[in-house]
This record gives structure tokens, C-alpha cells and sequence, in this order.
């Protein structure tokens, strides 16, 4: 059974960390997202093409302000969420979400009462699409 294709494709790194930027600190000029990057920044135009590149895919938008574009997501971060952890145990685990939970448990990231949480949760969608 294939899984049904997402209205969001997966982002590049450069695009997630814009959309990223702008889900925190909402709409932004691009000279602003630029002052958030760490040093070495990257250059003006990269960020920009980014940027025009989700407006273009329909992730972001943007309102024209004087000469320039102050841009604003449109999709949501939530959009992206399971795809990026499914990604995540596709590369790091083998496919095997199992094996990400364990890697979770011995780095004491997750604890027992919140395993719980999540098996009760299962149980309970298991009993609802019955």
C-alpha cells in the first residue's frame, strides 16, 4: 500500500531553515532573515532566490512594502512535522521506528510514564478503527 503523496514536498535544509524563520518570527524582509543566519551568513541573493523558490511552491507568500517584499508562510509548520520524522528513522534507523523509540530511551530523552502515554494512544486508535 503506497502512502498518498503529501501537498508539501520535503525542503532543503536551506528552505526549512527559512521557513523556519519565518513560523518563529512571523512575516520578514529578506536583509531580516539574513541577521538571523549565523556567521558565515549567506550571501543576499541565495536567500532571496530561496525565498522566491517556496513562494513559488506555494509555501510562502509576501506583501509588497515600498520597493521591497516582506514575506509570510502559508504553509504550516505542522505540514511538515511527520514527514520529517519519518525521514529522520527512514536515514537513521534502518525504517525501523522501534529502533528510533530505543535510541530515545538510552539518551533518557523520553520517560517511561511517556511510553506509556503513547501505547495508550495507539490502544486507543487501534479500538477506534475497529
Amino acid at each position: 500500500m503506497t502512502r498518498p503523496k503529501s501537498k508539501y514536498p520535503r525542503l532543503t535544509d536551506r528552505e526549512a531553515e527559512i521557513m523556519s524563520l519565518l513560523w518563529e518570527r512571523g512575516p520578514l524582509f529578506v536583509r531580516e532573515m539574513l541577521e538571523s543566519f549565523p556567521e558565515p551568513r549567506p550571501h543576499f541573493n541565495t536567500v532571496s532566490t530561496t525565498v522566491r523558490i517556496l513562494e513559488d511552491k506555494g509555501y510562502v507568500g509576501h506583501e509588497a512594502i515600498g520597493g521591497s517584499h516582506r514575506y509570510h508562510a502559508i504553509a504550516q509548520a505542522s505540514d511538515f512535522g511527520g514527514r520529517s520524522l519519518a525521514q529522520v528513522i527512514k536515514s537513521f534507523f534502518n525504517n525501523s521506528a522501534s529502533a528510533a523509540v530505543s535510541a530515545l530511551v538510552e539518551e533518557e530523552k523520553i520517560s517511561v510514564e511517556e511510553l506509556r502515554q503513547i501505547i495508550d494512544m495507539v490502544e486507543s486508535r487501534k479500538k477506534d478503527n475497529q
